[in-house]
C-alpha cells in the first residue's frame, strides 16, 4: 500500500494495518522487557508471602497468568509508568513506524502520555476492554469534547503473541471515527460506549488478527474493543499514541517528543535517555 492509499484508508476507514513492520529484534527486546516486569511481580509475590514459588519454569505465555490465577484481585491490568525500560525505545521510537505517523499527522510528533502494556488474562473481565473510543477517556479527563474531536492523533497497537479471536484480538467498526465523540458510560473496570450509540453499528464489526511484528494504526475516535480471552494464556500487547506536538495533550502530562524538525534537540534520542525519563 503506497502513501496515498495509506492516508486515504486511514481517513476513510479509520485504520491501516502494517504487516511485519517491526523487526524481530524489536519484538525480542519488547518481550524481554515484559519478562523483566513479570519477574519483578514474581519476586514481590514471593517476598510478601502470597506465593511460595515465582514459577520461573512457566513459559512467557503462561507465567504471568499462573502467578495471579488464584489472586486476580492483585493482578495488574496494565503497565504504564513501568515502561521506561531501555528495551522499549526501539518500539516507541521506531523510525519506520514514525515515517508512517509523520505522513498522517505531520513532522512534529509527540509520544502521547498514554503508552501501555496489557497482559490480557483468560476469562477475566478485569482485562476485557469494552467498546470505546480512546477519545472518550480523554474527554472524561478534560471535559472538552470539541478539543478531543480536533486532536490530530494516531493510535498504535501491536501484539507480542499471535492475536486471534480466541485469545482476545481487537475488533474495530470501520468508519465510526466519522461519528465524532459519542457518549460513554462507566462500567466496573472500563468505559463503554452508550448502548444507543453502539448498537446500530455492531453488525459492521471486524476482527483485527495480527502476528508479532504487525502493527495497526487507527483513529482516536474509532469504535474498538478487546474481545474476551478464552485461550488459557496471556495475550500480551502494547498500545500507544502519537499526537501533533503543536497540540495540547488535554491532560496534566506532556508526553515526550518523538520527532521534530523544528526542535530536534527535544527528541528522545536513545534507549539510555528513555530509561532515564519518566511518565509525564
Amino acid at each position: 500500500m503506497n502513501a496515498d492509499a495509506q492516508r486515504h484508508q486511514f481517513e476513510n476507514q479509520g485504520y491501516i494495518t502494517l504487516k511485519g513492520l517491526l523487526d524481530e529484534h524489536v519484538i525480542a527486546q519488547s518481550r524481554a522487557a515484559m519478562e523483566e516486569l513479570v519477574e519483578r511481580s514474581a519476586r514481590q509475590l514471593v517476598a510478601d508471602g502470597t506465593l511460595s514459588s515465582g514459577m520461573a519454569q512457566e513459559p512467557f505465555e503462561t507465567r504471568f497468568y499462573k502467578l495471579y490465577e488464584n489472586h486476580l484481585d492483585l493482578a495488574p491490568k496494565s503497565f504504564r509508568r513501568e515502561l521506561h525500560l531501555a528495551g522499549l525505545f526501539d518500539l516507541f521510537f521506531n523510525p519506520a513506524l514514525l515515517d508512517v505517523v509523520e505522513l498522517l499527522i505531520g513532522p512534529e510528533v509527540r509520544l502521547y502520555p498514554n503508552y501501555t502494556a496489557r497482559p490480557k488474562f483468560p476469562d477475566w473481565k478485569g482485562t476485557e476492554v469494552l467498546w470505546h473510543q480512546d477519545g472518550g477517556y480523554t474527554e472524561q479527563v478534560s471535559g472538552d469534547q470539541e478539543s478531543v474531536e480536533l486532536q490530530r492523533m494516531v493510535n498504535v497497537w501491536t501484539p507480542l503473541v499471535p492475536a486471534r479471536a480466541e485469545n482476545g484480538c481487537m475488533q474495530f467498526v470501520p468508519g465510526t471515527h466519522k461519528l465524532g465523540s459519542v457518549p460513554h458510560e462507566k462500567r466496573e473496570y472500563y468505559l463503554e460506549i452508550a448502548p444507543e450509540s453502539l448498537r446500530p453499528h455492531l453488525d459492521a464489526a471486524i476482527d483485527v488478527e495480527l502476528d508479532p511484528g504487525d502493527v495497526v494504526l487507527f483513529q482516536n475516535l474509532l469504535f474498538h474493543r478487546g474481545q474476551p480471552n478464552y485461550s488459557g494464556k496471556i495475550r500480551w500487547s502494547f498500545d500507544w499514541r502519537y499526537q501533533d506536538a503543536a497540540q495540547s495533550t488535554l491532560r496534566k502530562e506532556e508526553g515526550h517528543i518523538a520527532r521534530s524538525s523544528f526542535n530536534p534537540a527535544s527528541v528522545v534520542g536513545s534507549a539510555e535517555e528513555w530509561a532515564c525519563l519518566s511518565f509525564r
